[in-house]
């Protein structure tokens, strides 16, 4: 097998950091900035002006409205070149920095961690809108923040395979084996003992699963030794439970595995079962179809979501939509959102998305059970009402924690007035009647502010962080009648020392 013979030099992560700017801070930021990174900042801002820009760099840093910062992220590595990562934003040490709280990270640039100063190459950008949590029972602090989904992969990573030798005929013969097998450009010989291999469009959202087939797959292709192969991981599959390497290895012999495959389909053992079924349907065979809609539709099984994943990538999108909507329906909260995850994977139509101010989605899904309100805190920001319709009660008053934004529903009125104050712009009488709908109540506190001397009503520019603790408190008090639930925070701790 390829993984017993060759070194794969294929990270699925690289941690990076940078230096940046954060604007927005209404006097809370700091002027202080070491002198190196000073001048950093001042030659990164001036590359990213145009002719025309008049700015003075130096006012821009030493503004209490800015921040110098440190930025962490763990990058994906993904071939397409456009996935999207959390970032870490921490207020550069020894700062007189106060709270990054709504502050705005201006675009910055991305290295391979503890390379800082070193001419690399710049493997991300980052840039956006700065998330503090303030729904966890943690205390707050205010020098550390999140950038959700700011950081963007420039590079395209291939695969590379080190021989445990330079024997030039075996580099060709693993070579065209591949290409043989995952078609034609998959791999290429870069020269005795190293092979490039790109991952093909089938495994492009499965590149880690893509580098496990490899390590599975067979040099030679011997047709008198198949039958034995595909034995040994048939046993694989019933008696190593917790591994996948006999799944993976059959899925790179191919069709000729089907037949062993499907007389598993009624093995006494469930897993056994679907595991079967996924193989076989990764080798675009249907008949083990039954088996993931029984497992999936199964209440006490506890391999339905896994069932239901394997439907979404390598199945009929109408089968996993129509398997994914009756999920919906389940009493379970995580089986739900796990049903609404798939939903979204396949773009379905069944989930209405409204963009907010270029910040975050409102997305609304229908659900028979009860109501829920889904926000997530790493990933894309977005807020997610499952139910029928989600409104407001009437006779309720909300307030935000510093005071400054009010949600009131009297019980007179048919409509609902949000307010915030603004101590930065006396222009803006920040007060907006809307329905008790809550996707407009959203859109009213976050769409965007008008500009200075702006007739027309924009929104009153709250911000993500702001708008999912309000909800919070909201189901707490009755104020709507449905459950708040909420993702988990970015795990980033690199331990960057300046």
């Amino acid at each position: 097998m390829l993984g017993s013979i060759t070194l794969f030099n294929s990270p699925n992560t690289i941690s990076v950091e940078g230096i940046g700017l954060v604007g927005g801070l209404q006097g809370k930021g700091s002027a202080e900035c070491p002198e190196q990174i000073r001048k950093y900042l001042s030659q990164y801002i001036l590359s990213e002006l145009s002719s025309e820009d008049d700015l003075n760099i130096n006012s821009l840093i030493e503004s209490l409205n800015t921040a110098v910062v440190i930025i962490e992220g763990v990058m994906p590595v993904e071939d397409s070149g456009k996935e999207y990562f959390d970032l870490k934003v921490i207020a550069y040490p020894g700062t007189q920095t106060v709270s990054l709280e709504n502050g705005w990270l201006y675009h910055s640039e991305l290295k391979r961690i503890n390379t800082f100063g070193i001419n690399t190459d710049i493997l991300a950008d980052a840039e956006g809108p700065i998330f503090t949590d303030q729904i966890s029972d943690l205390p707050i602090d205010g020098r550390i923040g999140y950038i959700l989904g700011g950081g963007k992969v420039f590079a395209k990573y291939i695969i590379g395979l080190v021989l445990n030798n330079d024997d030039f005929e075996l580099t060709n013969n693993i070579r065209n084996r591949l290409n043989f097998r995952f078609g034609r450009n998959t791999a290429r010989a870069v020269k005795a003992g190293i092979i490039e291999v790109t991952v093909p469009t089938k495994y492009k959202t499965q590149r880690k699963k893509f580098v496990e087939l490899l390590k599975t797959m067979y040099v030679y292709d011997i047709p008198e030794n198949e039958p034995n192969r595909v034995g040994k991981h048939i046993q694989q599959i019933i008696n190593q439970p917790e591994s996948n390497d006999g799944e993976y290895a059959l899925e790179t012999i191919g069709n000729n595995s089907l037949n062993q495959l499907s007389i598993l389909l009624g093995a006494p053992d469930e897993h056994v079962r679907l595991r079967a079924a996924r193989c076989m349907l990764n080798l675009r065979s249907d008949e083990g179809m039954g088996v993931l809609i029984e497992t999936v539709l199964d209440k006490q099984s506890p391999y339905r979501i896994e069932a239901l994943e394997a439907v979404t990538e390598s199945g009929r999108a109408s089968d996993a939509s129509s398997l994914a909507q009756e999920l919906m329906k389940d009493e379970s909260f995580d089986i739900r959102l796990a049903a609404y995850e798939q939903l979204h994977k396949l773009n379905d139509s069944s989930i209405n998305v409204k963009p907010i101010a270029s910040v975050f989605y409102v997305e609304k899904i229908e659900q028979p059970v009860r109501k829920d309100i889904y926000v997530t805190r790493s990933g894309q920001p977005k807020v997610v009402l499952m139910g029928t319709s989600i409104s407001c009660n009437k006779g309720f008053l909300i307030k935000s924690a510093n005071n400054e934004i009010t949600i009131e529903a009297p019980v007179d009125q048919d409509y609902v007035i949000v307010t915030r104050e603004f101590p930065d712009r006396p222009d803006l009488t920040g007060n907006i009647k809307c329905t008790y709908e809550l996707g407009d109540i959203i859109q009213a506190l976050c769409n965007e502010l008008p500009e200075r001397g702006q007739i027309t009503r924009g929104g009153l520019g709250v911000s993500y962080s702001d708008i999912i603790a309000l909800l919070k408190q909201m189901c707490d008090k009755g104020a709507i009648n449905a459950q708040f639930h909420a993702g988990p925070i970015p795990k980033i701790d690199l331990n960057v020392k300046k």
